[in-house]
């Protein structure tokens, strides 16, 4: 990361940060400015509040067109994602598609314990249920055996977990807002009337790139936030 802000720098472009919601190098780099350490920092999971997006299964969504704008991503490259992309849109299709008859589904769904619909079940649905899996669904329709794997695999994840992947977007969305309030770098925090001694301390040490950064910063609570809110609106910065 430091040796492509130091291209970037040399060309007179942005310097490329990444974010807690799309590469766990943004979540350390993040927590190393806002948070600190007096100790070696390791990578965990668990420092993640976005950790169910971020798996090794969907880097190259996550990564690939932020690499092709800044340059490391060549036409090759970028070509074999958009044809993974357009792959992994057609098996969608082709899961939404399809619908099975209850006889087509009744010994793989009730070997596994699950109620077998009486009016039958979609490829989508069918992926849906926890204990039936992408095996499960070729044993029953032998024509995805001809899919990529790779693809079935992730897709299977992005269905199982589509409740708590669409909440997360929400939860980023909502977060995306607050990193694009772009807080002066010169701001003086002793300036901003209300904040607490300890907050201002924090913030000026740190002097947080945005809004959301700075609420991410240890010492600053949600109401120091909210005056630091109410006080760049006031003075319309």
């Amino acid at each position: 990361l430091a040796g492509i802000n130091a291209g970037l720098f040399l060309e007179g472009r942005d310097p490329l940060v990444l974010t807690r919601d799309n590469s766990y190098i943004g979540v350390m780099v993040d927590d190393l400015v806002t948070k600190g350490t007096e100790e070696p920092y390791r990578m965990m999971t668990s420092r993640a509040e976005y950790r169910l997006q971020l798996r090794q299964d969907n880097a190259d969504e996550r990564l690939t067109e932020i690499g092709r704008q800044i340059g490391l991503v060549d036409d090759e490259r970028y070509e074999k994602y958009q044809k993974m992309q357009a792959e992994k849109e057609r098996i969608y299709a082709k899961l939404r598609s399809v619908r099975y008859k209850k006889e087509q589904i009744a010994a793989v769904m009730e070997e596994k314990g699950e109620t077998v619909p009486a009016s039958g079940i979609g490829a989508e649905e069918f992926l849906k249920r926890t204990p039936l899996t992408v095996e499960d669904l070729i044993v029953v329709d032998p024509s995805f055996k001809d899919e990529d794997p790779f693809l079935l695999r992730r897709i299977e994840t992005e269905i199982k977990y589509e409740g708590y992947l669409v909440k997360l977007q929400r939860e980023i969305k909502e977060m995306q807002k607050m990193e694009k309030k772009k807080l002066p770098a010169d701001l003086d925090y002793n300036e901003v009337d209300g904040l607490r001694i300890e907050a201002r301390q924090r913030l000026n040490d740190v002097k947080p790139l945005s809004l959301a950064q700075a609420s991410r910063i240890s010492g600053v609570n949600p109401a120091d936030i909210v005056v630091l809110m109410i006080w760049l609106q006031k003075n319309k910065l």
